[in-house]
């Protein structure tokens, strides 16, 4: 038979001849493609420990019935943080921008075995995208976690932050995506993430030591631009919002007169003085609601996890942004998406095919409204008063048309959203500066590692 050869059809990196004595326990391909194979002997040559050798014990947890939210959950303020994948970071710090809570009694009952304190180290080992993300829980820490990640009890801070280094660069992420399993949804069981090989290197943990602190002073930067947004957006309009009251028992009880109430809400929450302000906006220009300035409102269409993918053509957009992928879209051109349950207060532009979820409230303005003016109106003007519902709260259509906003000419609307926009880039380019520190950081802890 002739020399083997490849079909132009398949990619030649992608196609490679393994010798029967070369095979292990396991028998798909990417377990054996021959650039992971290299880096294996590479590390393996170190003589380096393997992760097992580190853990006093390890466990992961489980996520509660949504449906039974208020048997389960909590608000943040008397809450226990339930960590997700979406809550670790390739610099080994917790973010918890998008965290959720669970109850005292669920996370002492029915998650007792995946409690999380200070030193810990967690690992997701579920999920697309990067394998074996790491972070170490802080100082004073109490929290849990769902069945994505587990944690790492490893007795000491330190070795924690040690692990967590080297899992976050690149050689520890190629490492763990070589023996995870699983086509669409790739998981690392306890035997395969236990026995990834450990390089110790002091110098790996200086590295991203820098990386956390330059992310730190990137982020208090972009973040004070971002807050300048509402003072000059309500400067612009000549808006005066009260400072929020304190949170005691004196600002919590009030009286009000009966025909406030008559026909309205009953709960005490709706009636509070602080809101009274934005119930009757007063600005430099005329204010219109909702209901006078949009086309149509119609709520998403919901889609279950497994008919999402990740090559879809169109983004699936829940109420916490794009969560997905999808073949098939619901809406075509300019749309302004907001979130109706979980997420509310989240507003996303949208041009284009995309698929809206049932979370979400998808609306069409009329000609002569500015779609990123009027996304910034909302983004300022909280109106937490409007929303219903108790652990998972509720943005009404009613209550959505509800609001009011100041409408000055378009030309205005236009110079308004372009500033706001101008601040956000300039914020993103102070976040994507984090991306590329810890590129290079990665880079340089390769050339640390294997040379």
């Amino acid at each position: 038979m002739s020399s083997y050869s490849i079909s132009p059809k398949l990619k030649s990196n992608r196609v490679f001849i393994l010798q029967k004595s070369e095979l292990e326990k396991r028998f798909d391909p990417f377990f054996y493609v021959p650039e992971l194979l290299e880096l294996e002997k590479k590390v393996l040559a170190k003589k380096p420990k393997k992760l097992r050798d580190y853990v006093v014990s390890v466990s992961s947890g489980a996520t509660p019935k949504t449906t039974e939210s208020e048997k389960y959950y909590a608000e943040k303020e008397n809450g226990i943080p339930f960590l997700r994948v979406q809550n670790l970071s390739p610099t080994g710090v917790l973010e918890f921008d998008d965290c959720k809570y669970i109850n005292e009694e669920t996370h002492k009952g029915m998650l007792k075995r995946s409690q999380v304190s200070a030193g810990d180290l967690l690992v997701k080992i579920t999920g697309v995208g990067r394998m074996a993300i790491a972070s170490v829980a802080p100082e004073g820490f109490e929290g849990n976690i769902n069945q994505h990640v587990c944690v790492i009890k490893t007795g000491s801070k330190e070795i924690s932050e040690t692990l967590a280094a080297f899992l976050n660069s690149d050689i520890g992420e190629r490492l763990a995506s070589r023996r995870s399993a699983g086509g669409t949804r790739p998981a690392l069981d306890y035997p395969a993430l236990l026995s990834i090989p450990i390089i110790e290197d002091k110098r790996i943990l200086e590295i991203t030591n820098k990386v956390i602190e330059q992310k730190q002073k990137n982020e208090a930067e972009a973040q004070k631009l971002l807050l300048s947004i509402n003072n000059y957006l309500l400067n612009e309009l000549g808006i005066n919002l009260p400072a929020p009251p304190e949170n005691n028992l004196k600002n919590r009880i009030f009286t009000t007169q009966i025909n406030f109430v008559t026909g309205s809400r009953l709960d005490p929450f709706f009636h509070q003085k602080q809101f009274d302000v934005l119930k009757n906006l007063k600005a430099k220009y005329p204010t219109k609601r909702i209901k006078e300035i949009n086309e149509e409102i119609k709520t998403g269409l919901p889609v279950r996890k497994d008919y999402r993918i990740d090559d879809g053509n169109y983004p699936y957009y829940g109420a916490n942004g794009i969560i997905g992928f999808m073949d098939e879209f619901t809406h075509n051109g300019l749309y302004l998406v907001i979130g109706q349950d979980g997420y509310i207060g989240n507003h996303y532009v949208v041009e284009g095919k995309f698929w809206g979820s049932n979370h979400n409230w998808v609306m069409k303005l009329k000609d002569g409204y500015d779609y990123n003016y009027v996304k910034a109106v909302l983004d300022v003007l909280k109106y937490d008063y409007l929303i219903t519902g108790g652990v998972i709260p509720k943005l009404t259509k009613e209550a959505l048309e509800s609001i009011r906003i100041p409408i000055p000419s378009f030309d205005k609307q236009k110079e308004i959203a372009n500033h706001i926009t101008d601040i956000r880039q300039q914020a993103q380019q102070l976040k994507d500066k984090t991306k590329e520190l810890l590129k290079t950081a990665s880079e340089e802890i390769e050339k640390i590692l294997l040379t």
